[in-house]
């Protein structure tokens, strides 16, 4: 177990997370990592952009979300408000 716990927490992706490690993102170095990842991108593409749809398209680096979620809960519309004071 503590094998898959090490993997999953620092080396596998996770696209809910922008492709980031769980680690990454609850240590603060997503964003350092995006940064990393677009400049290694733009170099790439510039050395091969027949690989990249051509010189006018730019890799896309997927943005970290504002919120996310193991389940996230339902939207509740139907909650009881409290009513007017009379």
């Amino acid at each position: 177990m503590d094998e898959f716990t090490q993997w999953y927490n620092h080396e596998h992706r996770h696209t809910g997370i922008g492709l980031h490690t769980p680690a990454d993102v609850h240590f603060g170095l997503a964003t350092a990592t995006a940064a990393h990842r677009r400049t290694v991108l733009a170099q790439a593409r510039a050395r091969h952009p027949h690989r990249f749809g051509g010189i006018t398209t730019t890799p896309k680096i997927l943005d970290l979300p504002d919120t996310v979620w193991i389940n996230r809960p339902a939207d509740d519309t139907n909650q009881e408000t409290e009513p007017d004071a009379a």
